[in-house]
């Protein structure tokens, strides 16, 4: 249980600081993200937008509880992770503009993964640590 919890702070902690950081310059709309969605085509309207949706992502999945909450933030900081490669990817951006941004997409399952994980051996633990229930033949 105890790697377990370790791995997934590690995994969310790094996964909520990038998304966190990406966050804050969209809702402040700086000029860097106006001129990275002109590069790739998008409206600069849909900046705030984004930037907002994954502060509330990242508060979602660091927030006890609320397990419905986490899968629909995991699911979104996923789905703008990916769509945000693709836009890069299908700009025509070299390689290296947007196969760094896989990483990101790995340490979001990884964090998802792990927050399962730690589901899983929450509710073990609770149950007496029987993975399935005992059957009692008489």
């Amino acid at each position: 249980m105890k790697k377990t919890k370790i791995l997934y702070w590690v995994f969310t902690g790094l996964f909520a600081f990038v998304m966190l950081g990406s966050s804050i310059p969209d809702i402040w709309v700086i000029p860097q993200a106006v001129e990275g969605f002109k590069q790739i085509g998008l409206p600069a309207y849909l900046i705030p937008f984004l930037g907002w949706a994954k502060l509330f992502g990242v508060i979602a999945i660091l927030t006890p509880g609320f397990p419905r909450i986490k899968e629909w933030a995991y699911a979104g900081l996923i789905f703008d992770l990916l769509g945000a490669t693709y836009c890069v990817f299908s700009a025509g951006k070299a390689t290296m503009d947007w196969s760094p941004m896989l990483i990101f997409v790995v340490l979001g399952f990884a964090s998802y993964f792990f927050y399962h994980k730690k589901q899983e051996v929450a509710s073990l633990t609770e149950h007496g640590n029987q993975k399935y229930p005992q059957v009692v033949l008489s």
